[in-house]
């Protein structure tokens, strides 16, 4: 390990970096003996204007699964005012939260660092092109084949492109969402 007993030591060393040095400066720098710089997991986030009709849908185009709503959880904070009745709405038959939805891997559910998508609500309808998007590797499946299925449950073929001898169709989900199977 590096000699961290100077700033500048630990700063070239990579022991130390990023927002937390400029947050705590040259004097703390100097009596930390070192730091880690952390990876973080993410979540991605799909604004949407029915979150439970996407989250439906992308679970199973993706092969997951929506995450289950802790009913006990939803009992005692109703009983404890922390939540009201129109906070809630019923979805098939069983209920959730009305303003969210999130999915993960079969098996995954409620584990920490999971791959999750969530569903927020947003009043407006999806306008323009995303900035961001979600491209789905099919391993080897028949995109054409996918691409027939996705359409047949709402999705749209928006264009085919390719780099090189990779070719992906472009699709909007049925919010109009882009996304990408190739």
């Amino acid at each position: 390990m590096a000699n961290v007993s100077e700033p500048e030591t630990a700063v070239k060393s990579g022991l130390l970096c990023g927002p937390l040095l400029s947050a705590i400066g040259w004097f703390a720098a100097a009596v930390i003996p070192y730091c880690r710089c952390m990876t973080y997991n993410i979540q991605i986030s799909l604004d949407c204007k029915d979150t439970h009709q996407q989250a439906d849908w992308w679970a199973e185009t993706l092969g997951w699964v929506v995450e289950p709503t802790d009913q006990a959880f939803i009992d005692d904070v109703l009983a404890k005012g922390l939540a009201q009745p129109d906070d809630l709405v019923v979805h098939n038959g069983v209920r959730v939260w009305r303003d969210g939805a999130a999915i993960c891997r079969p098996g995954e559910e409620g584990s920490p660092g999971r791959l999750r998508m969530l569903f927020q609500p947003v009043p407006e309808p999806k306008t323009v092109k995303n900035r961001c998007h979600l491209d789905i590797n099919l391993d080897g499946d028949d995109k054409d084949l996918l691409r027939s299925q996705l359409e047949g449950r709402g999705a749209r073929f928006l264009y085919q492109a390719n780099q090189g001898p990779h070719v992906w169709y472009t699709m909007a989900d049925p919010e109009g969402n882009e996304f990408c199977i190739g």
